[in-house]
């Protein structure tokens, strides 16, 4: 992810997690943390237990967010570089008392929260901060149940439009050896006549979602179980990789098969070399060395769900 990806994911998380936000630029954004927000970002379980026992009203944490650290420090060092602005005279009939003060103490700030400390946190990808942030939103986007906004709104009370209800699923593949290739494969399946489609994540862009039924609409019965929909997502994904080339494995079960050589090389000599007393020392570790070679080396596809949600979208699918 580049600083314009994570510039754009952190503000949908934070305008979806209800967040405040305080100030923001192209590279960086300065919030206050909504309690949810809070709860999964600042590590404060003591303090979320007292106010659960307390029921006292949260104070939640604002934090500084930089998502392009060198535009960031640039318009900083900028901005204190240039000249303060001119200070503006007291009129004759207000800020009297505020003169008084100036006079008497010099600058005088109206929020009496000048010294809190702003924690400053700077997100690129691998960062420990923006991992939270997705770890937040996956927990908090596992499941969803939405309903499409009709264009139109009848004019007829009676009217009403059928929706029918998909289970979208997007599920990640992952291809491992010593290398790793990942690909994300989003499919949404008809609950009410089994159709499959792929691409399922571009087709609900293209419509405005809500969680409320809106209203004159009516939703259809479905003709087929969750379990049925997801098997039919999962069979569908094994086709389409059945199809794929696979010399990558191939090449790499080589690679696996000479390094397990290289290792059984060296340790067979110093087995049979060792004594009762040594020998099972050194076989426990030619067999731990030969578990961590099959995990980094061996080939092998493997898949799972990040999230899924039932949809419910105008006509019968």
């Amino acid at each position: 992810m580049n600083e314009r990806q994570i510039h754009k994911f952190v503000q949908r998380y934070l305008e979806a997690m209800d967040c405040r936000i305080l100030e923001k630029s192209p590279a960086h954004f300065q919030v206050k943390l909504s309690p949810r927000a809070d709860r999964d970002l600042t590590n404060r379980p003591y303090y979320w237990s007292f106010v659960d026992r307390t029921g006292a009203e949260p104070e939640t944490m604002s934090m500084l967010l930089v998502t392009d650290k060198a535009k960031y420090d640039e318009a900083t060092a900028a901005a204190q570089k240039a000249p303060p602005p001119p200070a503006a005279a007291p009129s004759a009939s207000g800020n009297t008392a505020e003169a008084v003060f100036g006079r008497s103490f010099g600058y005088l700030n109206s929020s009496l929260n000048t010294n809190v400390r702003v924690p400053r946190e700077e997100l690129h990808f691998g960062s420990r901060r923006l991992e939270q942030l997705f770890q937040s939103a996956k927990a908090g986007g596992s499941y969803l149940c939405l309903f499409q906004e009709p264009e139109k709104r009848s004019n007829h009370p009676l009217h009403s439009t059928a929706y029918s209800a998909w289970l979208g699923v997007n599920m990640k593949v992952e291809f491992q050896c010593d290398m790793k290739r990942e690909e994300i494969h989003s499919f949404g399946i008809s609950l009410a006549t089994g159709q499959c489609l792929e691409q399922f994540s571009d087709r609900l862009l293209q419509h405005r979602m809500t969680p409320k039924l809106p209203p004159n609409v009516h939703t259809a019965k479905n003709a087929i179980t969750l379990n049925k929909a997801a098997s039919i997502a999962e069979g569908t994904l094994e086709r389409k990789l059945r199809t794929y080339d696979y010399s990558w494995a191939d090449a790499a079960a080589k690679r696996l098969e000479e390094e397990l050589s290289t290792i059984r090389h060296y340790y067979e000599p110093l087995i049979e070399g060792a004594d009762e007393e040594q020998r099972g020392p050194i076989t426990e570790q030619y067999e731990r060395r030969q578990e961590e070679i099959r995990w980094q080396c061996e080939p092998r596809v493997s898949v799972s769900a990040i999230n899924c949600g039932i949809f419910y979208l105008q006509g019968i699918g």
